[in-house]
């Protein structure tokens, strides 16, 4: 979800003929629904809400953008206005252990991460269907009939494909031959970091003494990251209670990864009170699971066009969207500059759009 949104924007910024455009978003998911949790959408820079009182929010992904010198310029436009909507602001609260590059300049949300996401799908105009978990993908007549676990199967002439790789490699269908060995061994090489995330929300008028907003762990094998999120985010209110997230480490995550979210849980809760003696009783928590946190090597960009011959002068295509060895079906985009999570998905709905 997170790089389609601005695919979608991007196709409504170049004013191309009228179109159509879906996005299916597997989340939330059962656990999410029965416990009332329901996050916004944003796949990694999801924001999850409380129950209790659904002012009171907490970003369970991605906690803060970070603008390198490198893409000040290139993304102009994009921070420029999203600070003029006021959607992101200046991070100014102390974050402890924090690593800062000279140059860098970090933002966070005030309504959460997901207001980003939601922002550009509003812009889109893109029909945003939730619960669906894409299956198959099949060739119907010079169309792509994408189908889901539930409902009919919908026909469209191009799809961009943004979950992480081995869910590509799961889906079934006619993509399933459109891949061959050397291209499946590339994109089966791409690995992932896994980690935890724990949403802790209190009552109105907790307080939390620490005189930090956020804090990098180094010596606890099972915490890396702690943030008070609303005082990271500066909306404290005493009308509303803060909210507190706590991120794993890799492996502690890699360790616990197919234990039941409960046991979990209550490991990661029992590490933080032994960082935080005295730590006032929650009112909900909310555990996740990201299984593909974020690629430890180079990603792709998957496109699949209607099908055309394969041709063998790829000078045509774009070139940070060439990649050897491609077929007239498929493209991938390999992403070579560090980046934050929003200048990658900029930088792949640019890098998309122009031939889409």
């Amino acid at each position: 979800m997170k790089h389609g949104s601005p695919c979608s924007r991007r196709r409504a910024e170049q004013r191309l003929p009228p179109h159509s455009c879906a996005l299916f978003e597997k989340g939330p998911h059962g656990d999410q629904i029965a416990s009332g949790l329901l996050p916004d959408q944003g796949g990694r820079m999801a924001t999850a809400r409380s129950p209790c009182n659904p002012q009171s929010t907490v970003d369970l992904g991605a906690q803060y953008i970070t603008r390198t010198p490198h893409y000040a310029k290139k993304h102009q436009s994009f921070y420029d206005e999203l600070l003029a909507h006021g959607i992101l602001k200046p991070l100014t609260s102390p974050i402890e252990g924090m690593v800062m590059k000279e140059g860098d300049c970090n933002f966070v949300a005030p309504q959460g991460l997901s207001s980003i996401v939601k922002h550009y799908l509003e812009e889109s105009g893109a029909e945003v269907s939730f619960r669906h978990r894409v299956t198959q993908i099949n060739l119907r007549n010079d169309k792509w009939e994408v189908s889901k676990e539930t409902g009919s199967p919908e026909r469209f002439d191009i799809v961009v494909l943004t979950m992480p790789v081995p869910q590509i490699l799961q889906l079934q269908g006619d993509i399933a031959n459109l891949i061959s060995e050397c291209q499946r061994q590339q994109l089966e090489s791409v690995c992932y970091s896994s980690r935890y995330a724990l949403g802790l929300f209190y009552e109105a008028g907790t307080k939390i003494d620490v005189p930090w907003a956020g804090q990098y762990i180094t010596s606890n094998p099972c915490t890396r990251f702690i943030s008070i999120d609303n005082k990271k985010r500066n909306i404290e209110s005493s009308e509303v209670g803060p909210s507190l997230v706590v991120h794993t480490t890799v492996p502690f995550a890699v360790t616990y990864l197919e234990h039941s979210t409960e046991d979990v849980r209550e490991l990661i809760y029992q590490q933080l009170e032994s960082i935080l003696p005295g730590l006032p009783q929650p009112v909900v928590t909310k555990c996740q699971k990201w299984r593909y946190s974020q690629s430890s090597n180079p990603g792709w960009v998957y496109r699949i066009p209607p099908p055309v011959p394969t041709p063998t002068d790829w000078s045509w295509l774009p070139e940070a969207m060439r990649w050897e060895g491609c077929c007239g079906h498929f493209w991938a985009q390999r992403e070579r500059t560090p980046q934050s999570i929003s200048d990658g998905c900029q930088k792949v709905a640019r890098g998309v759009t122009p031939i889409i």
